[in-house]
């Protein structure tokens, strides 16, 4: 018995745009980047490929922060779009130091 869903013809496209909002969301969801991520795409048949600039939070190991970070959002991008992410090329755009502490007096 086949479902309803494989009898209709069609394919379901992700606009280049939708696919850079998703990147640029998962980004932030891993520790140590800020938020003014930057994402292009490029969406070719069943794939995307990204680049992306991370401000990352300062001192935090840079090469932790983008390997972590590109796992994420393979993984991610993955997940909500359904297209295969092979290549995430990534530049730190800025080095954010974290806010000084506040004293009481």
């Amino acid at each position: 018995m086949t479902s309803a869903a494989a009898e209709l013809p069609g394919a379901t496209t992700i606009d280049e745009r939708a696919v850079r909002r998703i990147a640029a969301r998962a980004a932030t969801e891993v520790a140590g980047v800020e938020r003014d991520v930057q994402v292009s795409a490029q969406v070719i048949g069943a794939g995307a490929t990204l680049r992306v600039r991370l401000p990352i939070r300062y001192p935090l190991p840079v090469a932790r922060v983008t390997d972590e970070c590109r796992a994420h959002l393979i993984a991610r991008t993955e997940e909500l779009t359904g297209l295969a992410v092979p290549q995430v090329d990534i530049e730190v755009s800025a080095l954010v130091p974290e806010p000084p502490e506040r004293r009481v007096r």
